[in-house]
């Protein structure tokens, strides 16, 4: 059988909840033998969704710990140093969430862990950068959405005066990637130069470059040649269409897009007296996106996809989370599978998005059950 992409590369991942673990769910998905240490009531996102069986086995771990081997050990005690200790030496990366205070009092600063592996790629997962004066603050999802600017931009569409959350964890799982290509990076560094190197991943900072990419807009010269925000983005008509039995996503976008919808609608009179070379300034867009609106409800969603394809507009149809079981796309490439875990039973997986040629997409082992994998893993080192 030909190895997994990142077979032979060990992660001693000490982070918890959802931002360290998205970042290593990857890794393990690529093939990475995550080693999960664990308190010794399991990892609080254990607890998120409720679990069929198995106390610590809710719905969130099912997935974003699967493939891991979990352990837990008491660091504090000598046994558990000396374990510790001897997964460090073996292992090529460390990543964990503990604020940097902490991580000394516990023995597990980069200087002390570089002293055991002097190659090792230490993953810092923090709330906010070191040197500015929230270094020392809790981080929570919530928290970085408004720090971020994230949670203001709804207040720019509506001109309701209250911010909003993002209603999914797009904090934890944006700085999750960041995560990712940023543990990918030092252990490519590692290979070509047999160095390793302490990395901070801040949430803040990870998302706050993830909102500003394309809102920065007239703030990015100096001085300013305009406000923030993308007019497009904040155009407040910027929504799917109601149709006859239900909602749809068009996106003409481009003048000679939109001619042929209206016209292949029987609406040729919406672009009367408008400048299709300006339909990307918020007016123009929004007498566009309002003349869609009004006719929307002529057609059923499927007349609409059906007439968007044959005149190749982008359109698609608005799925509720319930709806993307049965998406005829994700079911044809088999995204969500149904599998049997050993105490568990049924569950559903959600599989890698991307795909290699070089390796077909591996079987993923199911997420374990709180220290199953201690003693195994202790065998392993000799322990």
């Amino acid at each position: 059988m030909a190895p997994k992409l990142l077979e032979g590369l060990r992660i001693a991942d000490m982070s918890m909840m959802l931002f360290g673990p998205y970042c290593t769910q990857v890794l393990a998905d690529l093939g990475a033998d995550v080693i999960k240490l664990e308190p010794q009531g399991g990892d609080q996102a254990r607890g998120v969704g409720k679990p069929v069986k198995t106390r610590g086995m809710g719905a969130l771990h099912m997935n974003l710990n699967r493939g891991k081997r979990s352990v837990v050990w008491d660091t504090r005690s000598e046994e558990g140093r000396r374990a510790m200790e001897a997964l460090l030496k073996t292992s090529d990366v460390f990543i964990h969430n503990i604020r940097a205070k902490a991580a000394e009092r516990l023995g597990l600063d980069y200087e002390t862990v570089r002293r055991i592996k002097p190659d090792i790629v230490y993953v810092h997962c923090v709330g906010f950068g070191s040197g500015g004066p929230y270094e020392s603050l809790q981080a929570f999802d919530d928290v970085i959405q408004a720090g971020s600017g994230l949670a203001s931009l709804a207040t720019r569409v509506d001109g309701d005066p209250q911010p909003r959350y993002v209603p999914t964890a797009i904090a934890d799982k944006v700085a999750g990637l960041h995560a990712l290509y940023a543990t990918l990076a030092g252990v490519i560094h590692k290979l070509r130069t047999g160095e390793g190197q302490y990395i901070e991943v801040p949430m803040l900072e990870s998302l706050t470059s993830f909102t500003l990419l394309d809102h920065l807009v007239g703030y990015a010269f100096s001085p300013p040649t305009g406000p923030m925000g993308h007019a497009h983005q904040l155009d407040p008509s910027r929504r799917p269409v109601r149709t006859k039995d239900g909602y749809v996503s068009i996106a003409p976008y481009a003048p000679a897009r939109w001619i042929a919808l209206f016209e292949a609608a029987g609406h040729p009179e919406v672009l009367e007296n408008l400048d299709l070379r300006q339909s990307g300034q918020p007016g123009v867009g929004s007498l566009l996106n309002t003349g869609l609106a009004q006719i929307g409800p002529e057609r059923t969603t499927e007349e609409w996809l059906a007439l968007c394809q044959e005149h190749e507009v982008p359109a698609m149809r608005v799925n509720s989370l319930e709806d993307l079981f049965d998406d005829p796309h994700l079911k044809a490439v088999g995204f969500l599978r149904e599998r049997r875990h050993p105490t568990e039973g049924g569950y559903i997986e959600v599989q890698p998005p991307v795909k290699f040629s070089a390796r077909p997409t591996p079987e993923i082992e199911p997420a374990p059950l709180v220290g199953q994998h201690s003693e195994e893993v202790l065998r392993e080192l000799g322990l």
